[in-house]
């Protein structure tokens, strides 16, 4: 009886660790459209992506970052028009209406190939980084960033995946224990 109870407790930890939604990329394969890293101003398209492989080698982030420090940053030039004009990138602490000094400065030129990369040291906190082609007319998007601030939603949803997971645990036992007293 106990042992039918430690294989049923193994096989449900064991589709429990298969289902985790962790295992999921974040980017994965999803078009321009749906991809939430992508900003899009008068049909001209930009794509942020970030990444810190001191932490995870290959984990690829848009806005929320997990860890302060050292993050590189990637942003990709999707329209061909934004390739031939100057870029200007700004990342200034604080969202929304609460801007306030800004933290790096990048202006760029040289970029045929419709890539800009770099690297920032952030602390913990909100940021956002604006992008502007300064061309006619000039084109501005904005990405808030989040430094290390916990994402309470994907907290509770692995935390509410695992309890279900093992309340199904128990009353699978509680059954097997039932039909066992019954079959006595």
């Amino acid at each position: 009886m106990l042992k039918h109870c430690k294989k049923l407790w193994i096989l449900s930890v064991l589709v429990a660790a298969l289902l985790y939604p962790g295992f999921v990329t974040a980017h994965g394969n999803v078009s321009l459209k749906s991809d939430i890293c992508v900003r899009n101003m008068a049909g001209s398209m930009v794509h942020l992506s970030t990444y810190q492989p001191q932490h995870d080698p290959q984990a690829e982030y848009c806005t929320e970052i997990p860890h302060e420090g050292e993050t590189f940053w990637v942003l990709d030039l999707i329209d061909h028009a934004l390739r031939n004009m100057p870029i200007d990138i700004k990342i200034v602490r604080g969202s929304g209406e609460t801007l306030s000094d800004t933290v790096a400065n990048i202006y760029s030129t040289d970029h045929t190939d419709g890539i800009i990369k770099g690297r920032f040291d952030l602390d913990k906190g909100q940021y956002t980084l604006h992008v502007t082609g300064l061309g006619v007319p000039a084109l501005h998007y904005e990405y808030p960033l989040q430094i290390q601030s916990g994402n309470a939603t994907n907290t509770i949803m692995v935390a509410t995946f695992y309890l279900i997971a093992f309340l199904l645990v128990i009353l699978f036992c509680n059954k097997y224990l039932r039909w066992r007293q019954v079959q006595n």
